[in-house]
């Protein structure tokens, strides 16, 4: 709430105060003043208690009455919109999340009013990245699902060589680990995204970590014929060692992936007072300028034509830029066709894990 309505429903509630406790004393004031003058004549021998007790009960029935009676000065308006008010709410029950209520209103109702066109607002943005992220479900496993039906079919036909089943079954082989690295992939993002992931920070050196990882993927760089350039300064980080090998897993796998034989790759390690920069460069396709500002979407693959994202399934890039942001870090993507791909990560050296 901004200052100035704060200050202005702040305002209305004392006068709302005010005028309660001027009605209240008005009515029992005015209860005194008629029990005060009539029971004299009309009960002499009433005591003290009987009128005072006389007097609470007209006091009473005249706030009642008064109140009563100022309602029903200002009754259609609020009744319009409170009705108005249901009626938003049980669109957004059913689904409806196209609401926007038009009124302006200048008190604590508007307040109100602006929150459930907020509410809407924030709703249907949630509906369609839900419809969105079902669509990209489908349309991933409708792909590899086709390729193992045909292929399948194809296998039934009994003047197949040797060698064509072979190859038929090596794609159905291949288009089945696609399936299972899909659901993979969707089981390890919506457990990151899950408000009780687990995340266990340690201290661990950070440079032998990305050494490993180096040494690991050493068969796909040897075939490719890569020239490595590793610069890394020995730095010990407070994080997940295990969920920031996927990082580094996902990133140097992509960079030996779409860097041609021959090419180069750099992966630098940079520690600073606070923070620690990691950097893959590669000498690869590259992305294009709008696209990079796409990468890091669920399911967002890269013109095809380039196969920069060719047999992915477009969720490495956003699991790593969930496990950044629980280590409360940042990733950036700088890049050119035909120049290569750079994707630098910055994280805190320590305190910097928790759910983001």
């Amino acid at each position: 709430m901004s200052e100035p309505r704060r200050r202005k429903h702040i305002g209305f509630k004392l006068l709302a105060i005010l005028g309660l406790l001027i009605v209240l004393v008005a009515s029992w004031s005015a209860a005194y003043g008629l029990t005060h003058s009539l029971f004299p004549k009309m009960w002499p021998q009433a005591s003290e208690f009987t009128r005072g007790v006389a007097s609470g009960l007209l006091g009473f029935i005249i706030f009642m009455l008064t109140m009563f009676l100022i309602s029903r000065l200002f009754p259609r308006r609020h009744m319009e919109l409170f009705r108005m008010l249901i009626d938003a709410l049980r669109r957004i029950s059913k689904g409806d999340f196209s609401v926007n209520l038009d009124v302006k209103i200048d008190h604590h109702w508007g307040e109100l009013v602006d929150g459930i066109n907020h509410m809407a607002e924030q709703l249907s943005q949630m509906e369609q990245l839900r419809q969105e992220f079902i669509s990209n479900v489908s349309h991933e496993i409708q792909s590899p699902l086709t390729s193992i039906s045909g292929f399948a079919r194809a296998l039934q036909n009994e003047r197949l060589t040797r060698e064509e089943r072979m190859h038929y079954l090596e794609i159905i082989e291949t288009e089945s680990a696609r399936l299972s690295k899909i659901s993979e992939n969707l089981l390890k993002l919506t457990s990151l995204e899950g408000k009780h992931h687990p995340v266990e920070p340690r201290l661990y050196h950070l440079d032998q970590q990305l050494r490993r990882i180096i040494l690991a993927c050493e068969p796909q760089w040897m075939e490719k014929e890569l020239e490595l350039d590793i610069a890394l300064d020995k730095v010990e980080i407070v994080a997940d060692e295990e969920m920031l090998s996927q990082v580094w897993n996902n990133l140097i796998s992509n960079s030996i992936k779409f860097t041609p034989n021959g090419g180069r790759l750099q992966i630098q390690l940079q520690t600073m007072e606070r923070e620690v920069i990691v950097r893959v460069i590669d000498t690869g396709i590259g992305i294009s300028r709008e696209d990079q500002e796409r990468v890091f979407e669920r399911f967002f693959k890269a013109d095809k034509s380039r196969n920069r994202t060719g047999g992915g399934s477009g969720l490495g890039l956003s699991i790593v830029k969930k496990i950044i942001d629980m280590h409360h870090g940042t990733i950036s993507v700088q890049s050119e066709l035909g120049a290569g791909t750079t994707f630098t990560v910055v994280l805190p050296k320590a305190g910097g894990t928790g759910a983001a």
